[in-house]
């Protein structure tokens, strides 16, 4: 799946929900699902650790649907590497 297809997916299943929720409490979502990813990286199994990055990227897609941020277009911004000097590996 790629973030087009995952987008569509989350405002599909999620959409109407996640609109009447708000963009402050899809925020709190998404910092509560980071905590999980973390404790997850230091504590647990690999299924685990995938788990929570799905999350993550779902929480991600929700958020980026409710403030219209397309996030093909963002990523494109590491399409060259470092953002900031253009380079693979950073040289900052």
């Amino acid at each position: 799946m790629n973030l087009v297809e995952l987008q569509d997916v989350i405002e599909r299943t999620y959409g109407e929900r996640d609109r009447d929720r708000g963009v402050a409490p899809t925020v709190a979502w998404l910092c509560e699902e980071l905590g999980e990813l973390a404790q997850a990286v230091r504590k647990g199994t690999r299924a685990e650790i995938e788990h929570e990055f799905s999350d993550v990227l779902a929480w991600v897609a929700t958020l980026a649907n409710q403030v219209d941020v397309d996030l093909t277009t963002v990523v494109d911004r590491y399409r060259n590497g470092c953002p900031k000097c253009d380079a693979i590996p950073c040289d900052c």
